[in-house]
């Protein structure tokens, strides 16, 4: 027995427990709708059970307090199988969530510094840079010029030629230093992940 909520998504009642789906799951139930009626189903670990009428699916799975869920909708004829929706979304999700946490997401993240910046704070600000880059990160090195600063662009060119000489047994320069309107850039990246780069 199926209900709706205001949003418009579907809750299903089914062996006694509501189960949420969303309105790009498959159907599942009495949702399934078939041109004359017959599907062939499979049972939970894919054996097939030969093509009969939606109906007598149904009632085979309430009988065993499953679901009946329509898998390959396109097929002559469709294909369902009975199997317990609730524990089959919540292993999907699972595997999704595994998933996601495998995947490598490499994001660039930025040091800012100054022309006349102190030592001090060139070390402090050169930790973010090989911290972020250790994550897999890549790291764009921002000189920030103001005013008059701008006259003197090899003060920054400087600055980034210590960063790079620092740093250069960990990373390969992606992009060298730059002047883009009032900062000059240059783009680092983890040898491991750079073209060519060697671990």
């Amino acid at each position: 027995m199926g209900s709706s909520c205001c949003n418009g998504c579907r809750w299903e009642i089914s062996a006694g427990r509501c189960i949420f789906i969303a309105k790009e799951i498959a159907r599942i139930n009495e949702e399934i709708r078939v041109r004359g009626g017959e599907i062939r189903v499979t049972d939970a670990e894919g054996q097939t059970l030969g093509i009969m009428q939606v109906r007598d699916a149904l009632q085979m799975a309430i009988d065993q307090h499953l679901d009946l869920v329509e898998i390959a909708p396109k097929a002559k004829p469709p294909v369902c199988r009975i199997m317990d929706f609730g524990k089959y979304r919540y292993e999907q999700q699972k595997r999704e969530k595994e998933a996601r946490k495998k995947q490598k997401v490499i994001s660039v993240k930025e040091v800012k510094l100054r022309p006349n910046i102190e030592q001090h704070d060139f070390d402090v600000k050169l930790k973010n840079a090989v911290r972020f880059l250790e994550e897999g990160n890549k790291v764009k090195v921002t000189i920030m010029f103001r005013g008059r600063e701008l006259s003197h662009p090899e003060l920054g060119r400087e600055i980034l030629g210590r960063v790079a000489e620092q740093l250069k047994d960990s990373v390969s320069i992606e992009r060298d230093a730059k002047l883009e309107g009032k900062n000059m850039i240059m783009i680092l990246a983890p040898k491991a992940a750079s073209k060519g780069g060697k671990q």
